[in-house]
């Protein structure tokens, strides 16, 4: 199986060598901000131009928004907008332009309802200070020395990775992968060079071939397991907040940029800054490295791996819970989880976003119309069984991939146990299962109030 995978790995740059890799990130600055006052120079004349009712065919002439035509009207202009282009390789430049040919795109997509999400705005001149200095390599000589300490990108030469190389140096050499790309970025303080990588991976099956296992999220416990088992919070932010606050205070205390007067920021305020972004990149590290560790041992072992569709942006409105949700990085996982188990010959089933998983007795089925946040023991008022809330659900998320394929017409279903973000009509706090209408333990739908058609279930969270 081929499939995209990228290797990242810390460098241990020289003065020098730093100063090359951001002189690379300040020449794709250059050109994505000339590209893009162009653009807008051009938008605003044609605008100007039919606000005077000039017809279409005598407006000027547009630009097109590709990569290709931005690198063509670079390379047009370069000697007189930067006569020092020749200093840096040609891929920093592409760098630049290529983010911008991205940014245009998906705000016109955005406008013309393409793009599903937030609305994109239109992209903004990028700043030295506000910019992370990256730059991206896609030709040249890319490649991993055979010492697995040293590797080399164009005009850059010879760098030192922190870490060995090993994982990347052993598919190189066996055939296994081939390097696309290279990118070269600075977060926390440190550098970073990120192989994307095309990789052939051997077929692989899970430990355990025909065992299903649903993941409850939450605050709590980061997972709990329809196995039982949980999976302990490290909140790795919370540990550390008293600290983050002392740096950040202690930043605000020095004398900082102002770009209104063009005043530099104080090298006192250049060591706060770089202590308080070193703390922030621990806190991200520990999150990444606890959170792979847990989907790579999930995806090795289970076959089918059950989770919920959760809208974590909307959870995150929450201002009591909105910090902790955002330190669990329950969408990461998410994430992790997917191509994981693809690797490793697993299934991945995403539940319903209103399926009621918490609501839902993994006992009889009954389906409670009501519980509150605050009620972490689920007790169910039909057949009187009491658990966790969490585990309830997890055990529910199990079920759900074992009806995933519909016993009458033998299609998977989209749906699961048919429960949509319809609201449920008022009555007694708890009701049983329709005869006929979903399997044992299963409830798909409560009658209505003066009528015999069945209506939807609400979302159990």
């Amino acid at each position: 199986m081929k499939t995209l995978q990228a290797y990242r790995f810390a460098l241990d740059l020289t003065p020098g060598q730093e100063r090359a890799v951001l002189g690379h990130a300040g020449a794709a600055r250059t050109a994505h901000n000339w590209a893009l006052d162009h653009v807008r120079a051009v938008m605003g004349q044609r605008a100007a131009e039919r606000s005077y009712g000039v017809a279409e065919e005598y407006l000027t002439p547009s630009i097109g928004w590709s990569l290709p035509a931005l690198r063509k009207a670079w390379n047009a202009v370069k000697d007189e907008v930067a006569p020092w282009w020749r200093e840096y390789s040609k891929e920093a430049f592409n760098t630049g332009l290529d983010a911008l040919a991205r940014g245009l795109k998906n705000w016109s997509d955005s406008r013309c309802g393409i793009r599903k999400g937030h609305k994109v705005g239109f992209p903004r001149r990028k700043t030295r200070r506000r910019t992370t200095p990256s730059v991206r390599f896609t030709t040249g000589s890319i490649r991993v020395e055979p010492d697995r300490k040293h590797v080399v990108l164009p005009r850059l030469g010879r760098l030192k990775v922190h870490e060995s190389a090993r994982k990347l140096a052993r598919r190189l050499e066996a055939g296994t992968a081939r390097i696309l790309s290279a990118t070269v970025r600075r977060e926390g303080g440190r550098w970073y060079v990120s192989f994307t990588c095309e990789v052939v991976r051997a077929a692989r099956t899970p430990t355990r071939p025909n065992s299903v296992v649903g993941v409850d999220l939450g605050v709590t416990h980061l997972a709990v397991l329809s196995t039982g088992e949980q999976i302990p919070n490290p909140r790795h932010l919370v540990a550390v907040t008293r600290r983050m606050r002392r740096l950040a205070r202690t930043v605000s205390r020095r004398i900082g940029p102002d770009w209104r007067v063009g005043r530099d920021a104080s090298n006192r305020w250049e060591r706060a800054s770089h202590r308080l972004a070193r703390a922030h990149a621990r806190v991200v590290n520990l999150r990444r490295d606890g959170l792979h560790h847990l989907t790579t041992r999930l995806a090795r072992e289970h076959a089918t791996i059950v989770v919920e569709d959760l809208h974590v942006a909307g959870m995150l409105r929450n201002r009591r819970l909105a910090r902790h949700i955002a330190d669990a990085g329950f969408a990461e996982l998410r994430r992790h989880l997917a191509h994981k188990t693809e690797w490793n010959g697993g299934r991945l089933i995403v539940a319903d976003r209103w399926f009621p998983s918490s609501k839902t007795c993994s006992g009889c089925g009954t389906v409670t119309t009501k519980l509150a946040l605050s009620e972490r023991t689920y007790t169910c008022t039909t057949c009187g069984l009491t658990l966790d809330r969490d585990l309830n659900a997890a055990i529910n998320l199990a079920a759900l991939a074992r009806e995933a394929i519909d016993d009458r017409s033998g299609r998977e279903s989209l749906n699961g146990r048919r429960a949509d973000r319809k609201t449920p009509p008022a009555g007694p706090v708890a009701v049983k299962r329709l005869p006929g209408t979903a399997t044992a333990g299963n409830t798909g739908t409560v009658p209505p109030q003066g009528g015999t058609t069945p209506r939807p279930l609400a979302r159990a969270h």
